[in-house]
């Protein structure tokens, strides 16, 4: 499901929006002939010939031609901690708040998804500190406090703050219950350029048994391709306030070489590692998101 992001500043509300996506990523996965997925996120599973018909859920047969029995199992099937980077940085495109925007989105919707599997989850946010750090619960009332932490970083206003990814997830590797899915969203910038302190505690946190998954934030039609107008441009560093005035294309060939090696490195780094590393651009599709995540929750069975 596609939400424009100025479709979340006229309707403000993350836990309404968050709800109308998962609903409408599990409608689409009832109505998709590829049912691989099925089991792994709702509250039924498919119908094999020789099992109790008591169970089947007669309205789901309705709506999908297909068995499905309910679940009741009332244990909690993993514990996830959602981590979401709030520096500076994260708050490009300026005018849309765009990559912390699409974050928040993201991270209440699979909240949303996580507590409709009976899963635990807990939220971090983090600049240079962690600013905030939930408790990991399943309850719908857990999932309420979370949601309503979400609005308000949300209606946040933009605070001069800088990243220091590899201290937090130190600390949060250090913080955690052990085994844990570790979700992370972040545009991996950090106040230091050298990737191996970051992958240092990204380390720390598979020592500790936990699965990660990085969704790696960014607006990919300007931080990645540099698509500006060419005219003269003032570029602002977010995070640090420095400032520069050029023409895009006298210095694009270099940005796009140096960024094509950054995120190279950087997918290098996490298949070295076995992390999951997601390209969430801004401008894509949040269903991504939530099968993203389902392929790995179907890994970890």
């Amino acid at each position: 499901m596609k939400i424009d992001l100025d479709q979340v500043k006229s309707i403000g509300s993350i836990d309404i929006l968050a709800k109308q996506l998962v609903e409408g990523f599990i409608t689409g996965l009832h109505k998709s002939p590829y049912h691989g997925f099925s089991v792994e996120f709702s509250e039924h599973q498919l119908y094999n010939e020789g099992q109790s018909t008591r169970h089947i859920d007669w309205k789901v047969y309705a709506k999908t031609d297909r068995l499905y029995t309910k679940r009741y199992e009332e244990e909690t099937n993993l514990r996830c901690q959602i981590i979401i980077d709030n520096s500076s940085s994260m708050y490009y495109p300026s005018d849309t708040k765009g990559k912390i925007s699409f974050s928040i989105l993201a991270a209440a919707a699979l909240s949303y998804l996580l507590q409709h599997q009976r899963d635990a989850v807990g939220l971090c946010t983090f600049s240079d500190k962690i600013e905030l750090l939930t408790e990991i619960k399943s309850t719908s009332t857990h999932l309420n406090k979370l949601l309503g932490s979400l609005q308000e970083l949300y209606e946040r206003p933009k605070q001069s703050k800088t990243t220091d990814v590899a201290r937090i997830l130190h600390e949060v590797a250090n913080k955690i219950h052990r085994r844990s899915l570790v979700i992370l969203f972040s545009d991996m910038f950090d106040n230091s350029t050298d990737l191996d302190e970051i992958f240092t505690s990204l380390q720390h946190l598979k020592h500790n048994k936990h699965e990660v998954l990085i969704f790696h934030v960014t607006d990919r039609e300007t931080e990645y391709n540099f698509n500006f107008e060419d005219r003269p441009h003032e570029f602002i560093d977010l995070e640090t306030d420095e400032r520069i005035k050029l023409q895009p294309s006298e210095v694009k060939n270099h940005y796009l070489a140096q960024a094509k090696m950054f995120y190279q490195n950087l997918k290098v780094k996490c298949l070295q590692l076995k992390i999951d590393l997601i390209e969430a651009d801004i401008s894509s599709d949040y269903n991504e998101i939530l099968r993203a995540y389902l392929i790995k929750r179907s890994k970890m069975r």
